[in-house]
């Protein structure tokens, strides 16, 4: 399990980079009902992440690693076209990023955040993790490298809620601060949101090409294997 949750970390980290949603919990917070609407946002992303991997789990199943534990064929073709994708997205990212990032705009839904109801709000968490560009192929990369491991499936769904965990640190430290920082916590919530806001198309740019990168050598390494 220790190998399994060794290949997952990197991907986690990935996805906790997300400036987008980040910023999108700190407008939640700042709703009426700040602190129901961001428990159900972070209740969201879990559910989204975890809902994902559980079904490149199911789809994968103990297929994912072929004889003496090495990864099977499909892993490497799957990880070979996620990596080719993020690498685009980061390539098409990186050229149509604002060239002053004090010009970076938000989208326009989340001007109206605060009228969001509960189960939206609970919706947005979810298509935040589970339908992210970036996201997504990371959680389902996640989910082909747990296959691949070759370990039983208790151990396959404890790496998985590793992955979770740590791929949440970027939506739930937002939480954690208006949850225990008080009155210090608008000022601090507000700091992250201008910075992940005006940095977000350069900050996903990058993340897009380099993880693209990693996915690509794995599935280059699995099938030349």
């Amino acid at each position: 399990m220790g190998h399994a949750v060794g290949d997952v970390l990197g991907l986690a980290a990935g996805v906790a980079v997300s400036p987008l949603p980040i910023v999108a919990i700190i407008l939640v917070l700042g709703t009426p009902r700040g602190r129901l609407n961001g428990l159900l946002f972070a209740l969201g992303w879990i559910l989204g992440l975890a809902a994902l991997g559980t079904i490149m789990l199911a789809v994968g199943g103990s297929g994912g690693a072929a004889d003496h534990k090495q990864p099977a064929t499909w892993v490497g073709a799957l990880k070979l076209a996620l990596g080719l994708l993020l690498a685009l997205l980061g390539a098409r990212q990186w050229r149509h990023r604002p060239t002053d990032p004090s010009q970076a705009q938000l989208p326009k839904w989340m001007a109206a955040i605060d009228r969001f109801t509960p189960p939206k709000i609970l919706g947005l968490g979810v298509a935040l993790s589970a339908a992210n560009a970036k996201n997504a192929p990371l959680t389902l990369a996640a989910g082909a490298s747990i296959s691949a491991a070759g370990i039983p499936v208790p151990q396959q769904a404890g790496t998985l809620a590793v992955f979770v965990l740590v791929a949440s640190v970027g939506v739930l430290a937002p939480l954690a601060v208006y949850l225990f920082m008080g009155q210090r916590a608008q000022r601090v919530l507000g700091n992250w949101r201008n910075w992940a806001a005006q940095h977000n198309a350069a900050v996903m740019a990058v993340l897009f090409f380099v993880l693209g990168l990693k996915l690509l050598g794995d599935g280059i390494g699995i099938l030349a294997s």
